[in-house]
């Protein structure tokens, strides 16, 4: 069954719920099998060197994550503390995924369309933010922060006032010919139920993202909402602060290029999982970024009630930057 993210063309035994189904191509970049691992997997397993373990634990003491390097570095298998795992061969072109009883595909699909889907990027050469993307005049601005700086909440308040979303929690940046590209992701933004109250009043306006948790999404295929599905030059990052109900709330600065770098670092995706060729390719990537695209940083009022007048100070500002190259940053030397 073919279907597309991230300029992927991804074929998969089973429809992966979220993402865009596509027609007949003779591309395959991503093969994924849900539900079964390879047979030699257990045996590779056994004395298999650790390659990550997470230091943030369950409710159960158990890491959050931990993975393997298998068949001598040709596979990573992540293990998530609820027993999901992945095997993910070291090209990003074969995902296998299983999963407890108790669990369900939607669950599953949670991880793939998150980390898992950000390492397989990162693997196959394309580097993610944490961050969501909107697109402006058919040009994509992303909305950078860390877990619960609101990105998400942020763009769907984007996506009710009928702008199109590329992209919500891993925004992946291609970067062809000196050009910075936004990739499309998957139609939908997955909120917690305090943002859906935020937004339209009530916790259960949106349907459940899977049936064992109590996250909602947003499908951007109707009601007024849009995806942009074709790729979408950057062309301003914002980097949203610590909310705040003083004075300097509702405002936007321009970050210097030291400042700036420091916050995409801190901000993309899988950071914990790239080597020293990745890191490199990674700071070159933020680098130039920072050197040609305006980063601006943004405090947000710290009550939801503000989300309308956070999304026209963010369009009034980009709006001002009538000369994207005049607002670009040198970086120092």
């Amino acid at each position: 069954m073919l279907q597309s993210c991230y300029g992927l063309v991804v074929n998969s035994n089973v429809l992966i719920p979220g993402i865009l189904a596509c027609g007949p191509s003779p591309r395959c970049d991503l093969e994924v099998i849900m539900g079964s691992m390879p047979h030699w997997r257990d045996r590779e397993l056994e004395g298999a060197d650790e390659h990550y373990r997470s230091p943030s634990r369950d409710e159960f003491g158990r890491p959050n994550l931990l993975i393997w390097k298998l068949s001598g570095g040709g596979y990573f298998l992540l293990r998530y503390s609820d027993g999901t795992d992945f095997l993910v061969d070291r090209s990003g072109r074969q995902i296998w995924a299983t999963w407890p009883e108790e669990l369900t595909l939607e669950d599953t699909a949670t991880y793939l369309l998150g980390p898992v889907i950000g390492f397989v990027l990162l693997l196959r050469g394309t580097h993610s933010l944490h961050a969501s993307a909107i697109s402006i005049d058919g040009k994509a601005v992303v909305i950078v922060g860390p877990a619960g700086a609101g990105k998400s909440t942020t763009a769907a308040a984007f996506a009710r006032s009928g702008h199109s979303i590329l992209a919500e929690d891993v925004v992946a940046i291609s970067d062809v010919a000196d050009e910075f590209l936004v990739l499309p992701a998957y139609p939908r933004i997955r909120l917690w139920p305090e943002s859906v109250s935020a937004l339209y009043g009530a916790p259960d306006v949106l349907p459940p993202l899977t049936p064992t948790w109590n996250k909602r999404y947003l499908d951007l295929r109707g009601n007024g909402h849009h995806f942009q599905q074709e790729a979408l030059p950057l062309a301003a990052v914002y980097v949203l602060q610590e909310r705040r109900e003083d004075s300097l709330a509702l405002s936007i600065e321009p970050m210097g290029a030291t400042a700036g770098l420091m916050a995409l670092v801190a901000n993309t995706y899988a950071n914990l999982l790239m080597d020293k060729a990745m890191r490199a390719r990674e700071f070159n990537l933020l680098t130039r970024i920072i050197a040609n695209v305006p980063v601006r940083q943004v405090m947000p009022h710290v009550s939801a009630s503000f989300l309308t007048e956070l999304c026209d100070l963010i369009l009034d500002d980009f709006y001002s930057l009538t000369d994207i190259g005049s607002a670009s940053i040198a970086i120092p030397q």
